[in-house]
């Protein structure tokens, strides 16, 4: 990309993406303590040298849901450092910012406070290693936010519903609407976007005008059936969309061509976890919108420890050494010795004229030891270089490839004990085993009364925490209710009792509904089992039911959720869970009656947005639109230093007072997409060109 003052005209906005920067990770490690700390500062040093407008982070700034004072105090003396200043800002907020920041009581954007010296504006959504907890929902980002460091928005209140407000931002003649969405359990937001309880506003006049930025911190990749959310979730206007909580490093735009949006992925600014996806090099954004067309070029990180990764099948060197090899362990371990120092060399070698890059990398060897192989001494192994790495315990990790079970052809005589134990493997709860039963089953074994939902959390309870009784009261309860419910219907022939039990059954799957009587019955069970006197499995299981739902990641289930891992910023914190203490039994409603201020620019809620009709169908016929130009700068090179001569800001009437939620049913194809610029030729304008603002 070319140098020049024609990048960074007075119509076009600059901003710097990055997220996971996970700050205090390791901080009492004696090597890579002030890993997270160096690298933060280099992205806000990186930000206030090209001067841009503003920086969007996609969660997960701290690691720790507490984090330590020493990790609150660094910061907030580098946001101090580098976001307070004199130099102006050219870009104005429109839209009503007591909607927009709504978890502060100081509802306006930072620089706009007249206490404060803002040069650039940090806004952020939390992720789920520092997602608001407590009776408060309050989250470290609503700390940085008091005082006046941080911009914390897309923070939803209610967990039945969700209404996106964008932030609404005008640069010249650029107009930018950012929509931000803190992390939400999975398995919670896949169901509120299954039953249409995700709304995203949009202004109601001039829609094709906007350029929609979206910042959202949740699974990308699928891990189990509802546990991420498919992009085909999100709505079809939005044009740029930066994904946070993935680790791996994908910041190249990827369209998705049934929504035709763009997806960028940043990843995580520092290796949480040895995991193949950590080992890519990581990078922060660069983002330039102008009008309807958007540049995003890539920005190396130098202050990133480096992380080299290598898989190893011993069984694939049987000119080596076998199982029957004399003296294999020790053939073995010298094997290894010598990959760990072909991967130190390497890194030496990357390592030569980047002063900033930590001395000692990160080393992880994968030793798969199937058929027949011994391990070794894995601590007597680290010895040897403990000088040289900054992870000398854990340099080695055993795995063994496992073996293909006997395909299962009678679905009437399962060995269900070998298939909960080959799952069990791989992480999945007995429920989703469940699922999977009924859905490869043949129709003549479906359930009739029950829901596979149900069966499986009763199953769950059984075999986790031995409640006894959980199966056969889902099955009374049922039985009863569905008995009322053909009473009341009056239904009497063999035929009509059928159609009946099938649409009772149906009508009643992932909804609420359904969960509340699974609650139920789980306590009806508890109950029966304290009037016997008997005790749970799991001593640490409390037997007092109204504290049944006070921390549960699924806050009407009263059982725990799966723990995930760290690899990709997972969400398993030890046994703190996800829950809300008393907030989580009470959700609290979307404040959009508060007072505000009384001014001419600034409009109520109730005015501000106009009635909504119905969310259109996800399942709407794909529409044919031409493809757009993307400009994607792949190089890792130093970009240039901008330098834009920064003029007051001049103040800009007030956005447009109504908006609309979405609907794609109403929208013309002409007003659908963004245009990027792909030319490779050298010209100081990167969004020369007409601005492609049709799909056809």
């Amino acid at each position: 990309m070319s140098s020049g003052d024609t990048l960074d005209d007075e119509n076009t906005f600059k901003i710097l993406i990055a997220t996971d920067i996970h700050l205090g990770y390791l901080e009492k490690d004696a090597i890579r303590s002030n890993d997270s700390y160096n690298t933060l500062e280099e992205i806000l040093e990186c930000a206030k040298t090209n001067q841009v407008d503003f920086i969007l982070l996609g969660g997960d700034l701290f690691h720790d849901n507490k984090p330590t004072r020493r990790c609150l105090h660094n910061c907030i003396t580098m946001l101090r450092k580098y976001c307070m200043g004199d130099s102006p800002i050219q870009f104005n907020i429109v839209s009503d910012q007591t909607v927009n920041f709504n978890t502060t009581k100081f509802p306006w954007v930072n620089y706009q406070d007249e206490n404060l010296n803002v040069s650039i504006p940090v806004f952020s959504i939390h992720g789920n290693h520092d997602d608001p907890t407590g009776a408060e929902g309050l989250c470290a980002l609503d700390l940085l936010s008091a005082a006046g460091l941080v911009n914390h928005f897309g923070h939803s209140h209610s967990i039945e519903s969700i209404e996106i407000s964008p932030i609404l931002m005008q640069k010249g003649s650029t107009k930018l609407a950012l929509y931000g969405l803190g992390s939400i359990p999975d398995e919670r937001l896949y169901r509120m976007f299954v039953n249409n309880k995700v709304t995203m506003l949009r202004p109601k006049e001039n829609q094709d005008e906007w350029f929609n930025l979206f910042a959202i911190h949740q699974n990308r990749s699928k891990h189990g059936p509802t546990n991420y959310i498919p992009e085909q979730f999100l709505d079809d206007f939005l044009d740029l969309v930066v994904w946070g909580h993935e680790h791996e490093c994908l910041i190249g735009p990827t369209r998705n061509e049934q929504q035709l949006f763009y997806v960028t992925q940043p990843g995580s600014s520092v290796a949480t976890s040895l995991s193949p996806g950590e080992a890519t090099k990581k990078h922060i954004g660069l983002l330039r919108v102008k009008g309807r067309k958007m540049n995003l070029q890539k920005v190396p990180l130098k202050t990133v420890r480096q992380f080299f990764i290598q898989d190893v099948v011993l069984a694939d060197y049987q000119d080596r050494f076998t199982p029957d090899t004399p003296q294999v362990s020790k053939k073995v371990e010298d094997f290894c010795y010598a990959k760990v120092n072909e991967m130190l060399e390497e890194a030496e070698r990357e390592r030569l004229g980047s002063p900033l890059t930590p001395e000692k990398p990160l080393i992880r060897l994968r030793v798969d030891y199937s058929g027949g192989f011994e391990t070794f001494n894995t601590s007597r192994f680290s010895q040897k270089f403990v000088d040289r790495l900054a992870n000398p315990k854990d340099i080695i990790h055993f795995l063994r490839h496992r073996e293909q079970k006997e395909e299962i052809k009678d679905e009437v005589n399962i060995d269900y004990s070998k298939l909960l134990k080959t799952k069990a493997a791989e992480g999945l709860r007995v429920e989703d085993l469940v699922k999977q039963y009924f859905e490869a089953a043949e129709q003549k074994v479906q359930l009739s009364l029950l829901t596979e939902q149900g069966m499986g959390k009763a199953i769950q309870e059984f075999v986790d925490k031995d409640e006894r009784d959980a199966i056969q009261e889902l099955i009374t309860f049922q039985l009863e209710k569905t008995q009322r419910h053909l009473q009341a219907r009056g239904v009497t022939t063999e035929q009509e009792i059928d159609t009946e039990i099938q649409r009772f059954r149906d009508a009643k799957k992932n909804t609420t509904e359904e969960e509340n009587e699974i609650t139920e019955v789980i306590n009806r069970a508890k109950a029966h089992r304290l009037e016997r006197g008997d005790r749970p499995l799991d001593p640490d299981i409390s037997d007092d039911l109204a504290d049944v739902n006070m921390n549960s990641d699924e806050d009407s289930l009263p059982f725990p959720a799966p723990t995930r891992g760290r690899g990709r910023g997972g969400r398993g914190r030890g046994g703190r869970g996800r829950g809300r203490g008393a907030a989580a039994a009470e959700p609290k409603t979307s404040s959009r009656g508060r007072s505000q201020k009384s001014s001419a620019t600034t409009q109520s809620i109730m005015q501000a947005f106009q009635a909504p009709s119905q969310r259109p169908s996800r399942t709407a016929a794909a529409k044919s639109y031409m493809a757009d130009e993307v400009t994607i700068d792949d190089s890792d090179e130093d970009f240039p230093v901008t330098k834009t001569s920064h003029s007051s800001p001049r103040p800009v009437a007030a956005a447009s007072s109504s908006f609309t939620r979405y609907s794609s049913q109403s929208q013309s194809q002409s007003s659908r997409g963004v245009a990027f610029d792909d030319s490779d030729d050298e010209e100081d304008n990167p969004f020369k060109g007409p601005s492609h603002r049709s799909r056809r």
